[in-house]
């Protein structure tokens, strides 16, 4: 399955320069308080760098599997799996290829 249309429109690209992880497909929407949801898929095989956020992050893992790395502790997680990451956490992961995940920022992750 895949995100519906109507979450991939073009205007809501993340564009590469922002992305943590390379090759994958990300789109993104800004509430109006400035925080922001992302909306990541990942066609093949890929590591997340490590980096970290000074705003809370939340995830959750839509389809496959994601290996996500906090402070040097490891969380597998799986479809319906959630993670609270807390600001200032150095995170950082590996992805399945396959993976759907959503992910919400207390502040502004992508800039337009």
């Amino acid at each position: 399955m895949a995100f519906p249309d109507f979450m991939m429109r073009p205007d809501n690209r993340i564009p590469e320069s922002q992305q943590n992880t390379p090759d994958i497909e990300g789109y993104y929407y800004t509430a109006a308080d400035g925080s922001q949801m992302a909306f990541w898929t990942y066609k093949a095989d890929r590591v997340s760098k490590e980096h970290t956020h000074d705003y809370d992050e939340y995830m959750i893992v839509v389809e496959s599997e994601y290996l996500v790395t906090i402070n040097g502790e490891e969380h597998l997680l799986h479809a319906g799996d959630e993670l609270f990451i807390p600001k200032g956490s150095i995170q950082g992961g590996k992805v399945r290829a396959g993976t759907r995940s959503i992910h919400a920022f207390g502040g502004q992750r992508v800039r337009p």
